[in-house]
């Protein structure tokens, strides 16, 4: 594609990648979110259930978060493809004339010389059908044998 080129610099992170660092901050948010839901639970709520529900789900998420990227989701990087502005062509002004011969040219006054008729097909011998011949064979009487 002409005007456009790979950005080279920075290169992007694979599905993969990106679902096992997901994975991993969930498992380390489990550090953070843990103890505040159990000052929240204890000293607010007066129910310390929460924290054992919430410390299962943030650490085993995370690890299901990084066993999905590591068994489902793509090992390569999208590519990236952007233009580049020195290579783009003018822009056209805004009251210029439109460029001639911009349409198709008109037809020719006698263009119906080489024009001639299609042919009927319908008029072409059709072979007998397949079935009349088998039905004939059914018809016939067999000698029998008494």
């Amino acid at each position: 594609m002409p005007g456009t080129q790979v950005r080279a610099g920075y290169s992007q992170l694979s599905p993969r990648s990106k679902g096992i660092r997901q994975g991993a901050l969930l498992m380390l948010s489990t550090l953070l979110i843990v103890p505040l839901v159990a000052i929240i639970s204890v000293f607010f709520l007066r129910s310390p259930e929460l924290i054992p529900i919430t410390a299962i789900t943030c650490f085993v998420g995370g690890l299901l978060r990084i066993f999905y990227a590591l068994l489902m989701e793509d090992s390569v990087a999208p590519m990236t493809v952007g233009s580049t502005p020195g290579h783009l062509p003018p822009a056209a002004r805004q009251f210029d004339q439109p460029p001639r011969n911009a349409a198709l040219p008109p037809p020719a006054a006698n263009s119906s010389m080489g024009w001639r008729q299609r042919p009927n097909t319908a008029e072409l011998y059709q072979p007998p059908s397949i079935t009349e011949n088998t039905t004939r064979l059914l018809d016939k009487d067999e000698p029998k044998n008494d």
